[in-house]
């Protein structure tokens, strides 16, 4: 006889459906499994026989055989083996077949009959909603599965409890969803003395999703900045924190099944790999630009890393999307993420300070930042120079807005932008806006578009750069209530491009 059961084989966030068959054949004793396993599923018939051994369930002395469907998707992970052990025991007749096959099982058995937890819990529950299917998961991951509200969520501690509950002995409640995490310490930007630029940069960048670079000797304060740009960055909204937490899930990230709102930081170090930061490795895993989805992506040191690591973030920041090839694979991960970059201007870091600066002054500050090709530093939408600050000016009180105060304009300005593109789901922020959509809401005034027209031949702006010029001026209108894009606000949205387009 056959039994049915069902699990989900993961291709980057997506959570595709597999049906595991279990047939018991008379024969020689034995317990192959077929359908593209890998070694983690594989190994799954070891640890489901002494799971059932502990349960004091003998194996049947007959040739068992467990085909993943369908067959030519490869099925990876010890997530499998709650699914077979259901699979096998819906056979053996010890719960009822009927009620396996209504649910999508995933969960990694101990030798004692545990239920271990696995990543991408939160994909598979969409998986089964949209199915219309039951979850069977390990107990610590049902607060996350439970987010989806439509899934029929079964949180089980062990093996045993999962037969208790589908012979009606002891139903299992079904899972509630997890705490939304609480705001961990977020640093202010009343704090920062002086570098009110750099602040204003801040501020646009945050307002729109625009890329910022900062470049500045070493204690000018470039990473303290960027760490201060979480406390200005709204909370995310529903849809952006399902689509976040379903990568975090996938990468084993949620903690305790707790969903936050907070937008995700990540400060790579610069010696990772491309794998690290696109995504990859055996399994296809996100990397950190799938990480940032909806959030910030800081660079520090941004010369010092490898030259293909910094060349591949120019697809994904263009397309919002990356794209994992393998062999026997293709996996897409989205990564709408805010890019935010420091450097050094030299090697030595004191390129604008002739007490310290080395001999080779200028040609070591165009060797360093030459190390970020044209193309890459022309997607910058905003660049600041970022000066040391006075040593008398340490010792002055801290008179500067608070994140509080700067947070306040600008989900003002993003509220705006959700109405602007609310019929456009492609676009969710003045920084996605392309072709006519740009032009129909960043056209300047008749003064606005000489300026711009003047600036981009003077200083040879690229079509990119001329089209980020408008995207950042319509960011500083929205800031300042204006429906319409003015010469002051191309003005200083040209101001804040001219020295990436000088590099570029």
């Amino acid at each position: 006889m056959v039994s049915i059961a069902h699990s989900v084989a993961f291709r980057g966030v997506e959570a595709c459906l597999v049906e595991v068959q279990c047939s018991l054949a008379p024969g020689l004793p034995g317990f192959s499994i077929v359908g593209l396993p890998d070694k983690a599923v594989s190994e799954a018939k070891e640890r489901v026989r002494a799971a059932l051994a502990c349960m004091a369930i003998a194996f049947p002395s007959k040739k068992i055989t467990i085909n993943l469907s369908p067959a030519d998707l490869p099925k990876e992970g010890s997530h499998f083996d709650l699914p077979i052990a259901v699979s096998l025991l819906a056979a053996l007749e010890i719960i009822p077949q009927d009620i396996t096959q209504s649910v999508i099982a995933l969960g990694e058995l101990s030798l004692d009959g545990k239920i271990v937890p696995v990543n991408g819990t939160l994909p598979a529950a969409m998986t089964a909603a949209s199915e219309g299917f039951g979850l069977l998961c390990p107990e610590a991951c049902g607060k996350e599965a439970a987010w989806v509200s439509e899934a029929r969520v079964t949180a089980a501690r062990t093996l045993g409890d999962v037969i208790r509950h589908f012979t009606g002995q002891v139903p299992i409640a079904q899972a509630q969803p997890g705490e939304i995490s609480a705001p961990t310490h977020i640093k202010d930007l009343s704090e920062v003395k002086g570098q009110e630029r750099a602040k204003r940069a801040l501020e646009i960048a945050a307002a729109g999703r625009h890329h910022l670079m900062f470049v500045g000797t070493p204690g000018s304060g470039k990473s303290m900045l960027a760490q201060r740009l979480r406390g200005i960055l709204p909370p995310l909204t529903a849809m952006e924190a399902l689509e976040t937490s379903m990568i975090h899930s996938v990468a084993g990230l949620l903690d305790e099944g707790g969903i936050t709102r907070d937008r995700p930081f990540r400060d790579p170090h610069h010696t990772s790999s491309m794998a690290a930061i696109i995504g990859g490795g055996r399994l296809a895993k996100p990397g950190e630009v799938s990480l940032a989805h909806n959030g910030v992506l800081f660079m520090d040191e941004f010369p010092e890393y490898q030259r293909n690591v910094l060349e591949t973030l120019r697809q994904p920041i263009e397309t919002g999307e990356v794209m994992i090839s393998r062999a026997n694979a293709h996996v897409r991960y989205p990564c709408r993420f805010m890019l935010v970059a420091a450097a050094n201007p030299c090697k030595c870091g004191y390129l604008s300070d002739p007490a310290r600066a080395c001999a080779r002054v200028p040609m070591c500050g165009n060797d360093y930042l030459g190390r970020v090709s044209g193309p890459l530093m022309d997607r910058f939408d905003l660049r600041v120079d970022v000066p040391p600050v006075a040593y008398t000016d340490l010792d002055l009180p801290s008179n500067g807005e608070t994140s509080q105060t700067i947070a306040a304009r600008v989900a003002a300005a993003q509220a705006v932008q959700q109405a602007r593109f609310a019929d456009q789901p492609t676009m969710r922020s003045n920084a996605d806006a392309a072709g006519e959509a740009l032009e129909d809401i960043a056209r300047p005034d008749p003064e606005g578009r000489d300026l711009l027209l003047r600036a981009a031949e003077r200083f040879s702006l690229s079509a990119r750069g001329y089209h980020r010029v408008m995207r950042v001026a319509r960011t500083i209108a929205d800031l300042d209530h204006s429906d319409q894009v003015r010469r002051p606000h191309v003005a200083e949205a040209i101001g804040f491009r001219l020295a990436s387009a000088a590099d570029a």
